[in-house]
């Protein structure tokens, strides 16, 4: 059995078990792909992998099952949730009600600050996609944190933890189907978010909204057209 230690912290910051590193690896595993959608998860296997006790990661397998990116099957253990045109796109119309319900509330409180963490975080995300579009693509981990950095950084004053939680999960949830397309998919997304990033700026509520909705439905297309997820 492997023993649960704490990993070293800075001061100030909350202790961190193994089980909670492992928790976010496991689930980056799903979303990226590296643990395939309908993949069944072998416990002593992972145990191995993961360098974890099979009881921990019972635990952590549960927690995912929470948030329907595994499925426990009972006695015959766990699989990763399989990937189907059909949740694609209810996770597609949740995402586009979540977050045009959280750009009315952010552009309306919204700051210098926040202003500021969009300058940044769109910053970041451009300069990854510069470098997309010119054919690198060892830039595509970046730009997957990038995208949802700036993403979130439109909606971040909006002053909801649940709206900001559960729009996060549903947004890792949708990704995890882009990550399956292995395509970037190219100017078209690079203008939706600059063109975004200006609308924020100018607290457009009612143009971003639409960017969101033309944006999401585009993403949906673009997986679809890959033909890896029927």
């Amino acid at each position: 059995m492997h023993s649960e230690k704490t990993t070293p912290k800075v001061a100030g910051e909350a202790s961190e078990t193994i089980s909670d590193v492992v928790f976010r690896q496991v689930r980056q595993d799903i979303i990226s792909g590296a643990l395939a959608p309908g993949a069944k998860i072998k416990l002593e296997q992972a145990r191995d992998h993961y360098s974890i006790s099979v009881s921990s990661l019972r635990e952590i397998l549960s927690r995912l099952a929470m948030e329907n990116l595994v499925l426990a099957e009972g006695q015959r253990g766990f699989e990763v949730s399989p990937a189907s045109v059909k949740e694609l796109q209810e996770l597609a119309d949740l995402r586009t009600v979540l977050e045009t319900h959280a750009i009315g509330l952010s552009f309306a409180a919204g700051n210098l600050e926040w202003e500021g963490r969009i300058v940044a975080a769109h910053h970041k995300l451009a300069a990854a996609e510069r470098k997309l579009l010119a054919g690198d693509a060892s830039r595509t981990v970046d730009w997957v944190r990038y995208d949802w950095e700036f993403h979130q950084a439109i909606v971040s004053a909006c002053n909801s933890a649940t709206l900001m939680t559960t729009l996060s999960s549903v947004f890792d949830r949708f990704l995890r189907y882009h990550m399956l397309a292995q395509s970037f998919r190219g100017k078209a997304v690079v203008d939706d978010h600059k063109l975004l990033f200006e609308l924020a700026l100018k607290r457009d509520v009612e143009g971003a909204r639409a960017v969101i909705r033309r944006h999401i439905q585009s993403g949906v297309e673009h997986v679809l057209t890959s033909g890896r997820v029927n």
